[in-house]
């Protein structure tokens, strides 16, 4: 059952999503050395997509998967994120990875829109559809409210998600010897 998590879910959804992302292309391109993605990549899901807390609009399913959506009109603060990704990633890795963020950024559409910087489901827990609840509670609101949603794929895996759930492919994102980034849009219904 999807439920709305509170800023004391925090800590746990954080821990889900770090779990989710341990084998994602993107997240272990910026972070290849497993101490520094574990010591890291908590700290940049919180700067990158904690304000849905703050908006109602991070949901979860208990011990499971979590999903966090940034409201038409709201931004990640990126000083705080441009900062953690500055001191964090290698030198050598530091301009390609600031240069995904900032054509990630510019491939946002231009009407107002629901952002999905960060989904994930726990791995032992894959393949029993949260996921898909989790899309499926959000884009029933949005589509109410006749907005559209808008993510980018970091793995070639999810874009087949993403499609069974209307989203179509907008372009793609890469920098340097990064994975190819997937943004994606869908209108609603």
């Amino acid at each position: 059952m999807v439920k709305t998590a509170t800023r004391a879910d925090t800590d746990k959804c954080v821990a889900l999503i770090a779990l989710a992302f341990s084998n994602d292309p993107a997240a272990r391109w910026a972070y290849k050395d497993p101490a520094a993605y574990l010591e890291h990549f908590p700290a940049f899901a919180r700067a990158f997509s904690c304000a849905a807390f703050d908006y109602g609009t991070a949901h979860h399913i208990e011990g499971s998967a979590t999903a966090l959506w940034i409201p038409p009109g709201v931004e990640p603060d990126e000083g705080p994120l441009v900062a953690l990704i500055e001191a964090s990633v290698p030198a050598s890795d530091l301009a390609a990875v600031l240069d995904v963020l900032e054509q990630m950024g510019e491939a946002h559409p231009q009407e107002p829109h629901w952002y999905l910087p960060l989904i994930g489901t726990d791995p032992a827990q894959q393949g029993r559809g949260h996921g898909s609840a989790l899309l499926r509670h959000a884009l029933a609101m949005f589509d109410a409210d006749r907005v559209p949603a808008y993510l980018e794929a970091t793995s070639p895996r999810n874009v087949a998600l993403y499609q069974r759930h209307g989203f179509e492919i907008t372009g793609t994102i890469q920098a340097g010897d990064s994975p190819i980034i997937t943004p994606m849009v869908r209108r609603p219904r």
